[in-house]
This record gives C-alpha cells, sequence and structure tokens, in this order.
C-alpha cells in the first residue's frame, strides 16, 4: 500500500474490509491451514519514514476491530442469536479484563426496560441489554457507545416480505460496530469513561410477540403505541440511550444503527446518516468520516417540525411516522433522542448505517473505524489522535470550557 501517513489509518481498515473472516462454504472447512495476507506500507510525501511499533498495533487493533464486526454482522442467526452475541461480548470484555453487566429476559421486564423486552419477548433466545464499562483512572468525562443489536428481524407481526426479509441478520450492525471499536479503543489506550451498550433481541414472531396498538412503557418513562412492530430498533435503543443518561451520567452518547431503509435514499450506500443536537459534532462526524473511509453526512435535525410525526391519542408518542415522506430516517432519529429529551445538554449523536453496513453480501464492518477516529482525542495512542478531526485540547487554554466542548476545534 502506497499511501502519506496521514491516509495509513484508513487505507489499513479498508484492506481489512476487503478479507471477511466469515464462512461456511464446505472447502473451506477441509483446509487444514489458515491464510494470511502480508500487508506492506510505503510511505510517501512528507514524514515518510518507517512506522514506529505503537503505529503498527493501532492498526492492528482497528483492522481487528473491523473484521471481529465483520464477523458478527455476516454470521447468521442459527449461530449470532442473542446468547451467541452475549458470548462473543463476553469474550471481549475477558480480553480487556472488564465483567459485563448483563441484564436478560424476564429482568429486563421488571427493571423497566419495556422497548428491548416488548421487541424479544417472542424469540426463543431472550432479549438482553449488556454493558461493558472501561473507567480509567483520570477520566474527566463520561462516553457512551449504544448499539442496536438485532440479530434478526422479521419485522415481528408487521412481517416484511420474502424479498425484503434476506440479508436482516445484518440488523445487528451498529452493535456489532459498538463491540470492535470498544475493543480497539480500550486496548489503545481511551483516557475517558466508555461505556458501550449492547440492545439486544430478536425480532420474532410467535405468540408472545408485540401487536399494533399495544403500548409499552420505556426505560424513559415514556409510554409508546406500537403502530408498526417493524420500526423495533429505535425502540430497543431508547431503552440503551436512556439508561446511559439516567443510569451512567453519560456527558456524549453516541447511538449506531441499521436503522431505516430510508437512510439508503437520503444519504446513499456510502455514506451513513448522522443526525445530532450537535453542530459541532455534526462537523466533526463528517471529517472524521473522510478520514478514517467511514463516509457520513448530516440529516436535518429539526425536532419542533419533525417529532409530531409520532403523536398518539393515547400513549406519549407511537413507534412510527404517521406520513413516510417526511424526512423517515431524521424522524427515527429523533424518536431515540425524545427518550434522553431534547433538552439534554449534553452531545447526543445518531448514526444510522443501514447501507453501508454492508456492499452486496458481505458485511463492511463499518462504524468501527468512525468511532476510533471521531473520539481519537480521547485515545493516548498517537495515530488515533492524528485522525481524529476534533482538534487540540482546549482543556489548558480556556479551563473554564464546557468539558463535553473541550476536545472540538
Amino acid at each position: 500500500m502506497v499511501c502519506e501517513r496521514s491516509e495509513v489509518f484508513a487505507s489499513a481498515c479498508a484492506i481489512a474490509r476487503a478479507f471477511p473472516l466469515f464462512t461456511r462454504r464446505s472447502s473451506a472447512s477441509r483446509r487444514a491451514e489458515k491464510k494470511s495476507v502480508t500487508v506492506e506500507f510505503l510511505l510517501i510525501g512528507q514524514n515518510n519514514g518507517p512506522m514506529e511499533f505503537t503505529t503498527l498495533k493501532c492498526l492492528e487493533s482497528a483492522t481487528e476491530g473491523v473484521r471481529l464486526a465483520a464477523r458478527i454482522v455476516d454470521t447468521p442467526c442459527n449461530e449470532m442469536n442473542t446468547d451467541h452475541f452475549v458470548e462473543e461480548i463476553s469474550a471481549v470484555g475477558k480480553e480487556l479484563g472488564i465483567i459485563p453487566q448483563i441484564i436478560r429476559g424476564e429482568e429486563l421486564k421488571v427493571r423497566g426496560f419495556g422497548g428491548i423486552y416488548g421487541v424479544g419477548k417472542a424469540a426463543e433466545h431472550a432479549p438482553a441489554l449488556v454493558i461493558l464499562s472501561h473507567t480509567p483512572e483520570g477520566a474527566t468525562q463520561t462516553i457512551a457507545w449504544v448499539g442496536k443489536g438485532i440479530v434478526y428481524d422479521t419485522g415481528g407481526l408487521s412481517i416484511k416480505g420474502k424479498t425484503t426479509m434476506p440479508g436482516m441478520k445484518r440488523d445487528c450492525g451498529g452493535a456489532a460496530a459498538v463491540l470492535g471499536a470498544f475493543k480497539a479503543a480500550v486496548k489503545q489506550g481511551f483516557k475517558d469513561n466508555l461505556h458501550a451498550l449492547f440492545c439486544l433481541a430478536e425480532n420474532s414472531v410467535g405468540p408472545n410477540a408485540t401487536r399494533p396498538d399495544d403500548i409499552h412503557l420505556l426505560y424513559s418513562g415514556k409510554t409508546v403505541e406500537i403502530n408498526n412492530t417493524d420500526a423495533e430498533g429505535r425502540l430497543v435503543l431508547a431503552d440503551g440511550v436512556s439508561y446511559a443518561c439516567k443510569d451512567l451520567n453519560a456527558d456524549i452518547i453516541l447511538d449506531m444503527a441499521t436503522l431505516t431503509g430510508a437512510q439508503g435514499i437520503a444519504t446513499g450506500k456510502y455514506h451513513a446518516a448522522v443526525l445530532t443536537n450537535n453542530e459541532e459534532w455534526e462537523m466533526a462526524c463528517v471529517k472524521a468520516g473522510r478520514k478514517c473511509g467511514d463516509l457520513v453526512h448530516p440529516l436535518v435535525y429539526c425536532p419542533e417540525l419533525h417529532f409530531n410525526e409520532f403523536s398518539s391519542a393515547v400513549a406519549d408518542m407511537k413507534n412510527s411516522v404517521a406520513d413516510r415522506e417526511n424526512a423517515q430516517s431524521s424522524c427515527a432519529g429523533l424518536f431515540i433522542a425524545s427518550h434522553i429529551g431534547f433538552d439534554w445538554p449534553g452531545v447526543w449523536v445518531h448514526v444510522d448505517i443501514a447501507s453501508p453496513v454492508h456492499a452486496g453480501e458481505r458485511a463492511t464492518g463499518f462504524g468501527v473505524a468512525l468511532l476510533l477516529s471521531l473520539f481519537g482525542r480521547a485515545s493516548e495512542d498517537p495515530l488515533l489522535n492524528l485522525v481524529s478531526p476534533l482538534g487540540e485540547d482546549e482543556v489548558e487554554e480556556n479551563p473554564e470550557r464546557d468539558t463535553k466542548r473541550r476536545r472540538l476545534v
């Protein structure tokens, strides 16, 4: 790979996407040896000396994260149900020396997680909220990454058709990306409190499935009238971001999800959609995407005009819009934001990766590089600092500045 030093991170992640791990071809199982690929970087331009060992370790962590996310997304639900996903999270936790907090099944209902429980209660394998927490000494802010982990989405009783259901194993792409990025970020020395929340469920059909017209009480304390069981991702994420706000006291909450088919119409197959309550972070997301290769483009953020799409006569809101021609992807993100409150003073970022989570029939591991780049300034790693768009740390120059913005340019 011939590139400038500033392009090394994006190039390595691109190469990682080209070599997926998952296969169930019989010819592959008969091969005893594993194939290996050697990648050599030839740096050009300024600062073209040999790469440091720390850079190579960062590239190794990042590419492992990308391939982990892609493998999980590529794996079908008969092998990657909620039980197996919990095992994947636990394995990462064990490697990092972190014991995950796991809230499962009926405990979700008892503790008020009506979104996650309601979506996954009809499935054979119980839904779960799993949290990995990295809390280093000296942390000055708390960051929460919340991933949508729908291991399979039939649409529930609002069932998908035979042409739109295949591929719904990819509906856990947000949670997979959060897991891959969390593993890499902690290994590379993340300096702030970082919580990874995985909202896991299988949106299945059965006697216990949620019905349209049912009303669920979510963890935020708000009630939701279900008018479309296929709008399930926002329900599990609403519980996740609410927990991050209420229980973890997060300063910055980012949720990542394969949320809407409309995302591909709004921003295309290659750019994820970003919706946020903070203009500086909107621009930071765009810059991070350009630096790492996980491209993003902003959506319209206008709750005063769009949130009334969820009006309900009998509950605080419905879960799906009244007018499907009115900024669907923006509205879906606003549903999630409403469960932390539009007046919440922290930074909220929503990233919809429905289209770029895959290229053809293979997963891309999209989102891992984006998270590592976007939050690179919170890392001890020089390369992640280099690809971070958030500029110089402003604490020393302006110590009274809000810490939630201290790493912004």
